[in-house]
């Protein structure tokens, strides 16, 4: 699974993977190491420990609220976010989100498995999506 995803990053100057709770850390964590990149957490409300930005967002059966420390990314950093799975593109767009209002740029998104039939690229905009796995 890194293979794969740091054959597509590796050459395109990554400085930070970000990693979506809980899953994308355990992608994130290796994917940031083979391509020389920082790692930063995005998570559940009230897990970091110094101050965060905050955002809500609507998943299929509810809403949900993720956090990123507020000095995780710097202005003009260029970011990947990975989790394992893309479903109605909620949560990866949050992330984006919280991303790009600390300035950063995201330049793709990774997944093991997308549903693709729920069309959840479709609110990550023009933001490429990498996906190993792909159900129609």
């Amino acid at each position: 699974i890194i293979n794969a995803f740091s054959k597509q990053y590796e050459s395109q100057n990554v400085d930070v993977v970000v990693g979506v709770e809980s899953r994308g850390f355990i992608f994130g964590t290796p994917l940031a190491m083979a391509i020389d990149s920082a790692f930063v957490p995005v998570r559940k409300p009230g897990k970091l420990p110094a101050e965060v930005v905050r955002t809500e967002y609507t998943l299929e059966y509810g809403s949900g609220s993720l956090e990123i420390h507020a000095d995780a990314i710097k202005p003009g950093q260029r970011v990947v976010i990975i989790d394992d799975l893309l479903a109605t593109g909620g949560t990866l767009a949050a992330s984006k989100k919280l991303v790009e209002e600390l300035g950063g740029v995201v330049v793709g998104c990774a997944v093991v498995i997308n549903l693709a039939f729920l069309n959840g690229t479709n609110k990550l905009g023009e933001t490429p999506v990498l996906s190993l796995v792909d159900y129609e």
